[in-house]
């Protein structure tokens, strides 16, 4: 595969989400160990965060995951190659970005949930922990959502710098 493809959704492995519970197979507050061992066949590269409490980020080649205080806090998933997430008959990865947004947004106003704007202009539903950011693929962008543990308005502090220089 190279580094600018993009798989199909009936290539992608389907993940549910539990609103600031779950994102797939990962529950938030899961040690690294017990994601590891979830995650066996993927092997994760860590990296150390500065600044913030969120002290760890262990990336593979379909997500990056976010760690505070050594528990699992944060799940981001590739554009690209990363699980397809369908909520509420939205699919959230590899889409494009607008038209996601437009269902985010019709979501929330059918919903009467909550949605705002990064200073990014990244869209976010803080109830759900779900922040909508977008990654480059190829000469395109596509939707690359974010899953954070806690309801939190503040989006640009809820998830770690790195994430927001991802594919900027």
């Amino acid at each position: 595969m190279d580094i600018w493809a993009v798989k199909s959704d009936d290539q992608r492995e389907s993940w549910r989400m539990v609103p600031l519970v779950s994102i797939g197979p990962l529950r938030f507050g899961m040690s690294l160990s017990e994601v590891t061992a979830l995650l066996v066949e993927t092997p994760l590269v860590a990296t150390t965060l500065i600044g913030g409490e969120v002290q760890d980020a262990h990336t593979s080649e379909r997500t990056t995951l976010y760690f505070k205080r050594g528990h699992l806090y944060g799940v981001a998933l590739d554009a690209r190659i990363g699980p397809q997430v369908e909520f509420e008959g939205i699919r959230l990865t590899g889409r494009i970005p607008s038209e996601v947004e437009d269902q985010v947004w019709r979501y929330s106003q059918k919903h009467n949930v909550e949605l705002r704007y990064a200073p990014t202009a990244d869209p976010h539903l803080p109830s759900l922990g779900l922040i909508l950011r977008v990654q480059r693929a190829g000469d395109g962008l596509l939707s690359r959502p974010v899953f954070i543990a806690s309801d939190n308005s503040d989006a640009w502090h809820a998830v770690p710098d790195k994430e927001w220089n991802v594919y900027l």
